[in-house]
């Protein structure tokens, strides 16, 4: 027997709809800026929207594809800067899927990867519309190889975790196990970390990270205005600080970061927008 009381309740934000809705909701994700990885579901799928909710983080070229007389929506969703809140993504997004055949809100990334893409997706089921999701590649996996950083190497990695940096809006709350990650994974990937990076930085070295331990930073990954910043624990802080490297970026902490200065001459190049 499994004893349901030891998981956690996820309210339902939205109640179920009495009235029939004839559209359907498709949870698209947009990738991590460069065109060229985005997938050919999710170009149909724009190209026939009638509506279309997209995140801040969606890049022009992909915003190019969305069919001329869709109706575009900004949701926003930016560090500190929601032009919507979540609440209201939701009854958006019910409200034209009463109204038209294909909305679709389109998300940075993957929707199912620190999108909010299953929070987004139970709340509609709740309310009885018809919703499916369209994968993305995650930028966890693309920028580093866009920065010539692979995530697994025989000779440095065998193990790699995802975990996001920032758990609560507008602040940090400490609930990952840095410790855990620390003693249990090769290399880390850290979206959305560049503002808690001291935190991080700390909790790892207390874990039993090296000081020098490898670091790169891709701002802006997979796009052309892509930019690097490398480092240890011990001194990207510093660095950022000097160069005025900013948000929004991916850390990658581990042995493979050494690779970068040898492959990455040979990375991908984004398709011009």
């Amino acid at each position: 027997m499994i004893d349901e009381s030891a998981f956690p309740a996820f309210p339902v934000m939205m109640p179920v709809m009495s009235e029939p809705i004839l559209g359907k909701v498709y949870l698209v994700g947009a990738g991590p800026g460069d065109p060229g990885l985005f997938t050919l579901k999710g170009k149909t799928l724009l190209e026939c929207a009638d509506v279309v909710i997209y995140d801040a983080l969606v890049s022009p070229p992909i915003l190019a594809m969305v069919n001329p007389q869709a109706e575009r929506i900004g949701a926003g969703k930016r560090r500190g800067r929601h032009s919507m809140r979540q609440p209201e993504i939701t009854k958006l997004l019910i409200e034209k899927a009463r109204q038209h055949a294909v909305v679709v809100r389109l998300k940075g990334g993957d929707p199912f990867v620190f999108g909010r893409g299953g929070e987004e997706m139970a709340d509609l089921v709740a309310a009885g519309v018809a919703v499916e999701v369209v994968p993305g590649i995650t930028a966890g996996v693309a920028v580093p190889a866009y920065a010539g950083i692979p995530l697994t190497h025989r000779g440095y990695s065998s193990s790699v975790v995802f975990v996001t940096g920032h758990e609560a809006a507008g602040k940090y709350r400490p609930d990952i196990n840095w410790q855990a990650i620390a003693q249990g994974a090769e290399t880390i990937v850290i979206y959305m970390g560049i503002h808690n990076l001291g935190n991080i930085v700390n909790a790892l070295q207390t874990a039993g990270l090296a000081p020098n331990t490898p670091v790169a930073l891709v701002r802006w990954g997979t796009r052309p205005e892509q930019r690097e910043l490398t480092g240890t624990l011990s001194t990207i802080l510093e660095t950022m600080e000097a160069t005025n490297f900013q948000a929004p970026a991916i850390a990658v902490i581990g042995r493979v970061v050494a690779l970068h200065d040898v492959l990455s001459a040979c990375r991908p190049l984004p398709l011009p927008s």
